[in-house]
């Protein structure tokens, strides 16, 4: 009797077994792209351990800076195969959570979602982004701290000022690290302007901000 048991169990599970469809060594990866990197990749690897083929119906990303690539339409019995998802950076900083859609006509795993995860360096650090002056304060310059990553040499950087309202003056300090004093003409009147920041040799933009405001001047 416990020989039946035994056989019926194991009749069962080989039947399961058998039915199975893809199988994917993960489904979730985190990536850790330089500070230069334009793009991350993640590759989501797979294999068919059932004993029919799987179909893919459709692979669907989160958003359009990421593309999903399938090796194969079709996976036969036994076979290994990838799906590739590329997340393009661009101004990106920060972690980046992306998601590819899995849709196949195995019954088990009717769908699969893939989960790409970008933890992307600051390429520089801008201290303070925002400087400002009371309306009627003494027109004297403040300084904004810029530190390079460690991945990210920069030897130099080129600022400009999108109104003429305000001065600025870059130093170099060392180890990748550089002052920029912002100097207004006068603060008599509110205005504003946009700093452009760019490290030479480099694609790359970072802003900050200069403001004369309404309000009164900061107490000596």
């Amino acid at each position: 009797m416990k020989t039946h048991i035994f056989a019926f169990t194991l009749l069962i599970v080989l039947c399961l077994t058998a039915r199975a469809g893809l199988k994917w060594d993960q489904t979730s990866i985190e990536l850790h792209p330089a500070a230069t990197d334009k793009q991350a990749i993640g590759h989501f690897k797979y294999q068919n351990t059932g004993d029919k083929p799987v179909k893919f119906k459709s692979v669907k990303t989160s958003c359009g800076c990421t593309a999903a690539q399938t090796q194969k339409e079709e996976v036969p019995p036994g076979e290994k195969g990838e799906i590739t998802a590329t997340f393009n950076i661009g101004e990106r900083t920060g972690t980046q959570v992306k998601t590819v859609t899995v849709a196949t006509d195995d019954p088990a795993n009717v769908t699969t979602v893939l989960t790409l995860k970008a933890v992307i360096p600051q390429q520089l650090e801008i201290a303070p982004t925002f400087v400002f002056w009371g309306q009627g304060e003494e027109a004297k310059s403040k300084t904004i701290v810029v530190r390079a990553a460690k991945d990210f040499p920069v030897k130099h950087l080129k600022v400009t000022s999108s109104s003429p309202d305000f001065q600025t003056k870059v130093e170099e300090t060392g180890n990748g690290q550089f002052k920029i004093d912002v100097k207004p003409q006068e603060t008599n009147k509110q205005t504003a302007s946009t700093l452009t920041i760019q490290p030479e040799d480099s694609q790359k933009i970072f802003y900050a901000t200069a403001r004369i405001t309404n309000a009164p001047p900061v107490p000596q």
